[in-house]
């Protein structure tokens, strides 16, 4: 096809068949669409997979594209055959239910909303298909996940494990880094004597300084001169694959914990620092998190601030309680007079 379109717009591309008259309806109906919208401000039907194929193009640098390609996979079963218009409130209703009766939790079921939620919004917002778009909220009952170890439970995986892995889990438990950014440090990016290791890449793609405790810089030195180039290796050879292989499940499963995964590594780190008083804006610097949101999910672990709150009403302790008059002992008091 080689045309300009009534709005302006030249095409020149493809009709994505071989058959003329199939070609010449395509590029009529193009036309259409755009006179449609030129003169009448009717936008042209846009289809759920076309936002699909945009918005995936929009997150291909992400480090977790390959989530949202899963999540969309699952929606198409729901909005495959729809037109963006054609999404509604009840469309999303059998969004839920269907994953539902899959058997899905309901956080699980969160992450498909938000995902068509985020899809919608750049539809709109952003590229101007539709005009508007339905309320898609959140399901409440989301259960977040509070997965920690005990120092002794730590300790018991570690001895666990094959020497590759436990110096990951210690390095782990000693900065909080996450899986990748540990696999992927590098010997230029650290420092020994000024205890310091540099992250160039973390989930929020912003490099940031880690600071090494003994453990840390214990764990360094157990593993110097494995290779020249990266910190932690398998064999001498850089750690490719997920963490959690064979060994970690293997280890796992000796030591008799479940439900754990790596990056529960990351939440113990935390948890310990918040038991050991470390405030929720040192522990947001130190773990590299963007907002105290994420933080503020630990302060549960620490109650030193609220020790002289609590201690107020102990027993034997002089303090004013004043007693307050109710409805009901001053309806006694005037049925006693009457």
């Amino acid at each position: 096809m080689n045309a300009t379109l009534p709005n302006g717009k030249r095409v020149r591309e493809s009709a994505g068949t071989e058959d003329r008259i199939e070609a010449e309806a395509y590029l009529a109906k193009l036309k259409l669409d755009a006179y449609r919208e030129h003169h009448f401000g009717i936008k042209q039907q846009r289809s759920w997979q076309e936002a699909v194929v945009r918005f995936l193009a929009v997150k291909a640098t992400l480090r977790d594209v390959k989530g949202y390609y899963g999540i969309c996979r699952r929606l198409d079963n729901y909005l495959g055959d729809k037109m963006l218009n054609q999404i509604n409130g009840d469309i999303i209703w059998n969004i839920i239910q269907g994953e539902m009766k899959r058997g899905n939790a309901i956080a699980t079921i969160n992450r498909h909303l938000a995902v068509t939620r985020a899809i919608m919004r750049m539809a709109r917002d952003e590229w101007q298909w539709i005009d508007s778009m339905p309320k898609i909220r959140l399901l409440s009952g989301e259960v977040e996940r509070d997965r920690w170890l005990t120092r002794e439970e730590a300790d018991k995986l570690i001895a666990a494990s094959p020497p590759h892995l436990a110096a990951l889990i210690k390095f782990a438990l000693a900065t909080g880094c996450r899986a990748s950014e540990i696999t992927g440090l590098e010997w230029n990016r650290v420092d020994l004597e000024r205890r310091t290791a540099w992250l160039d890449k973390t989930k929020n793609k912003t490099p940031r300084g880690v600071p090494l405790n003994s453990d840390a810089i214990e764990v360094l030195e157990s593993v110097m001169g494995q290779s020249t180039r990266y910190c932690f290796t398998y064999k001498g050879e850089p750690i490719k694959r997920a963490i959690t292989n064979h060994a970690w499940y293997g280890a796992v499963e000796r030591v008799g914990l479940s439900d754990l995964r790596f990056h529960d590594l990351r939440h113990t780190w935390a948890s310990w620092h918040r038991q050991a008083g470390t405030s929720c804006d040192e522990l947001k610097d130190l773990g590299g998190w963007k907002s105290r949101q994420m933080v503020d999910r630990y302060a549960k672990f620490a109650t030193e601030h609220l020790t002289a709150a609590a201690s107020r009403i102990e027993s034997g302790r002089e303090g004013k309680v004043i007693s307050l008059v109710t409805f009901k002992s001053r309806l006694d008091e005037t049925k006693a007079y009457a």
